[in-house]
């Protein structure tokens, strides 16, 4: 293991390697080893929906921890599901990429659309996850919110303005894989990041880390949440 910032761990043998896990499920193992680093405080995973919730799962399970979800989605242009301009989080706050939206020629009634559509479907996420319950009491908590991976960060930045305001004793993000610069700007914004395969230079995928990749569907984490709460 090692650090790259005072508040990052990684795992030096898989820095700047590709293919390093087998699927998400293989990641949750991995990072829940790591995660074992934070010691005895009360822990509550939180996954981001829906490519985040495998991982979660496994680490919820490995570290016999409670497991909820935090929905956030990007907001996204007409035509396009790939780019995010900006993104809504679970209790509302919106934020959006301002150097982005000049290069996408998005006026303000594009925009506001964009918003709206993206804040009903972080309500019909919440409501099908049943997202509510662990947020409303994660203060003095250390909160840890996993994805499957960090691209741009923008999303997980999201989350944890988000967070912040349930005030958890720290925010900690976990994540398998995530690109060096986007690592750099979220310390910022969390206490602690554990991300086992950190990747600099340009071209960063999060797919790239996975032998095998697939997308998650809502239907496929609604199923994985319920299994986990069936075995609790």
């Amino acid at each position: 293991m090692g650090t790259v910032e005072r508040n990052v761990r990684d795992i030096v043998k898989l820095r700047n390697r590709t293919r390093v896990f087998r699927d998400r499920m293989h990641a949750g193992l991995v990072l829940a080893e790591l995660l074992k680093d934070l010691g005895k405080t009360p822990l509550t995973i939180l996954a981001i929906p829906a490519g985040g919730v495998p991982v979660a799962v496994v680490i919820a399970k490995e570290l016999a921890a409670p497991l909820g979800v935090a929905v956030v989605s990007k907001i996204t242009p007409p035509k396009n599901t790939e780019i995010g301009y900006g993104a809504v989080a679970f209790d509302g706050t919106v934020r959006l990429n301002e150097w982005l939206i000049p290069i996408l020629r998005l006026d303000k009634q594009q925009i506001e659309a964009g918003i709206d559509e993206t804040k009903r479907k972080v309500a019909r996420r919440m409501k099908r996850f049943g997202a509510g319950r662990l947020l409303s009491a994660l203060a003095g908590q250390t909160a840890v919110l996993v994805d499957d991976g960090l691209a741009s960060g923008f999303t997980m930045s999201v989350a944890t303005i988000a967070l912040r305001k349930a005030k958890p004793a720290r925010i900690v993000i976990a994540v398998p894989t995530g690109h060096g610069p986007t690592i750099q700007r979220l310390t910022e914004t969390a206490d602690e990041i554990y991300c086992p395969n950190i990747r600099t230079g340009p071209g960063f995928a999060v797919a790239d880390a996975y032998q095998h990749w697939t997308d998650v569907t809502e239907e496929q984490a609604a199923e994985m949440l319920d299994r986990f709460g069936s075995s609790e």
